[in-house]
């Protein structure tokens, strides 16, 4: 019952926060959402042991006691992800594919290192003397950007579907690279023996990500045909959610990626069942089912976001650190984005650039699994340093990457370079 009680509290926090949102601030909802719950953590934490104890301690036992990283890594994150896979459009993504692969792979690995190096030899001069190692480990876990904050935001930006698709795919796919490489450094952050061999990472990823990609195509394909057979809008419902929390089951027990697991079920399952004349009222049903819980879950997921500042201890002396670590993580992305576009056939406009780098948005995922570090003299920094990045670029980058994307500038870049190409090519 507690966790219904937790769920409760957080559902109808959540709905008076849309409210005011949408009354007041009128800011895109999950943001409004994650701003009002930051600024009262901050006004509890600043006077409510004082003012409002009861309030401020009923709280914080609230969010203390939800383990955030099993919440959203093994809850919440399957069934956004799902209903982020099935409203892409696959042949979208497939023109799409060259740049998303190699950014949610080599670009993740290239950003890792980059921030891991600029922590390494920036903080000392802060005071703050973080080993190398883990240095390294919050590099891997900033490093993807969060699909769920991306996906959402995108929605309030008016940019071009091939643009959309790029950003949107690389967030859905680096999950599984960013998980083994966090994996490999936090195993040697704990001082445990790990192959760092390029056949046994190779083959650690191949089980994590190709296994979870395998499996979400086989749940996708098995439940379509199902879902072809019965036309039905209350089956079909079930029959998604079947694949959402029986297939995290599954990709649990197997030990791979039940987020790439989603991904390719939702990108299977939405792609398929247009292929056959579903009736109208069950596709309407479908879309809106998943649209709602997609709405549901992003607005808890914002406010436990905001209010995970209450967790955090003695967090203004972290701010500046933070403030360094948000350029290095920005400079990163640069790097990370710009390095492989010069590698790529494709030729990418600066506008296109400019949006990939800004759009990079960091959310939830990178929390739970800074929160995920076992406790030691350096989670807490760790953690508050992530937090920092996290509000910066929900807030900062995701209110302006609308006025960054400028489809007309895009467009107008795209077709000078088109020209530029044809005349090359004669």
């Amino acid at each position: 019952m507690e966790l219904y009680y937790s769920f409760s509290a957080l559902i109808v926090l959540a709905s008076i926060f849309a409210y005011l949102n949408y009354r007041f601030l009128k800011l895109p909802s999950t943001i409004g959402i994650m701003v009002i719950a930051i600024v009262v953590s901050i006004i509890l934490v600043s006077f409510g042991e004082t003012f409002l104890p009861r309030t401020f301690w009923h709280l914080h036992d609230l969010m203390s006691g939800i383990d955030f990283t099993e919440v959203l890594m093994g809850a919440m994150l399957n069934f956004l992800l799902f209903a982020g896979g099935i409203h892409i459009n696959i042949d979208d993504l497939k023109e799409q594919f060259r740049p998303v692969v190699i950014f949610s792979t080599a670009g993740v690995v290239i950003s890792t290192f980059v921030v891991g190096f600029g922590m390494f030899y920036l903080l000392p001069f802060l005071g703050i003397n973080l080993p190398f190692i883990y240095c390294l480990l919050f590099g891997a876990l900033i490093s993807p950007t969060d699909p769920v904050a991306v996906l959402s935001i995108l929605k309030q930006a008016n940019v071009s579907k091939s643009l959309e698709t790029k950003v949107a795919g690389e967030s859905l796919f680096n999950d599984g690279m960013a998980v083994v490489i966090f994996s490999v450094v936090l195993q040697l952050a704990i001082g445990k023996e790990v192959d760092l061999g390029l056949e046994s990472i190779g083959l650690l990823l191949l089980k994590e990500a190709g296994g979870g990609l395998l499996l979400g195509i086989v749940l996708g394909w098995v439940t379509s045909r199902l879902m072809r057979e019965v036309d039905d809008y209350i089956i079909s419902v079930l029959v998604t959610l079947s694949v959402v929390m029986g297939g995290y089951l599954i990709a649990r027990q197997m030990h791979i990626s039940g987020p790439l697991t989603m991904v390719a079920a939702g990108l299977f399952m939405g792609n398929f069942n247009v292929r056959f004349k579903m009736k109208s009222i069950t596709q309407d049903y479908l879309i809106k089912f998943w649209e709602l819980i997609d709405e549901i879950l992003n607005a808890v997921l914002f406010l436990f976001i905001g209010f995970e500042l209450l967790m955090i201890k003695d967090l203004k002396h972290f701010i500046v650190p933070g403030l360094v670590a948000i350029v290095i993580v920005l400079l990163a992305r640069v790097i990370s984005i710009w390095g492989p576009t010069k590698l790529m056939k494709t030729t990418f406009s600066p506008q296109t650039v400019k949006v990939l780098v800004w759009g990079g948005i960091r959310g939830g995922v990178s929390i739970a699994l800074a929160m995920s570090i076992p406790k030691s003299e350096y989670s807490e920094i760790i953690l508050s340093i992530t937090y920092c990045v996290v509000v910066f670029s929900i807030i900062v980058q995701g209110l302006t990457i609308a006025k960054v994307a400028n489809p007309n500038k895009i467009a107008k870049e795209e077709q000078e370079l088109g020209n530029i190409t044809s005349d090359e090519s004669r």
